[in-house]
């Protein structure tokens, strides 16, 4: 880790908010930010096209090391996600491809080749990462982790809010089950499992406004760099 990029890690599970906070927080900071979720999205979204096998390990390794993708800023919004040139933003986002990323996202092979992906994205003056283990194994020596959760049913319904407003037909029951199988594999997967760093502050924002988590994300920044105004 460079010593001029100054790392902030926002990990946590699906629905919790963590992707909302680290690009709200990148933002004020002047960091670069890493949407790590999205790597595993997008090479799942590239084995469904190709018709490979969520279970060929070996082939979806490989399959991440060559994939053709670039990240495009997009204003104050998400940035925008190219998949051998063509935008799959949107498609992404299905909960079809975030299943299938969490699958794919359990399989040692496929976690080592995106490793040094991940890192790369360390630039000066600083990175927001968030994911599912950016302050266990990515960036292990960041100087600020936070681990953002929140209850299911909150999540679930924050997760069928934001699809409604994307206008995707969702069911908040299925999401519900999806979600709690999702937490399940990823809590329970041999390598790097969902889990907060033993360093990490542990924010519930199930009762908290992303104003209010944001704040509280930059009070701990703050203790190690001054905000800035």
């Amino acid at each position: 880790m460079a010593e001029d990029c100054l790392v902030v890690t926002v990990d946590g599970p699906s629905g919790s908010g963590k992707g909302t906070l680290a690009r709200l927080l990148a933002e004020r900071l002047g960091f670069h930010w890493l949407d790590s979720g999205a790597l595993y999205r997008v090479l799942a979204l590239a084995a469904l096209r190709r018709g490979l096998s969520l279970e060929d390990e070996a082939g979806l390794a490989r399959l991440a090391r060559g994939l053709d993708v670039r990240f495009e800023a997009s204003g104050a919004g998400e940035p925008r996600v190219f998949l051998d040139g063509e935008d799959v933003t949107a498609d992404l986002r299905t909960e079809r491809c975030g299943a299938a990323a969490s699958r794919v996202a359990a399989l040692p092979a496929v976690r080592r080749a995106l490793l040094d992906r991940q890192r790369a994205f360390c630039r000066p003056p600083g990175l927001v990462a968030d994911g599912r283990d950016m302050g266990t194994v990515v960036f292990p020596e960041a100087p600020v982790k936070i681990f953002l959760d929140a209850d299911l049913e909150e999540r679930a319904r924050r997760r069928y809010k934001q699809l409604k407003e994307q206008g995707i037909d969702a069911n908040l029951r299925g999401l519900l089950d999806e979600l709690a199988k999702r937490d399940e594999r990823d809590r329970s997967r041999p390598v790097a499992p969902l889990r907060p760093a033993p360093d990490a502050t542990v924010l519930d924002s199930t009762r908290m406004s992303i104003d209010e988590v944001l704040e509280r994300a930059l009070e701990l920044v703050s203790r190690v760099q001054p905000q800035p105004r």
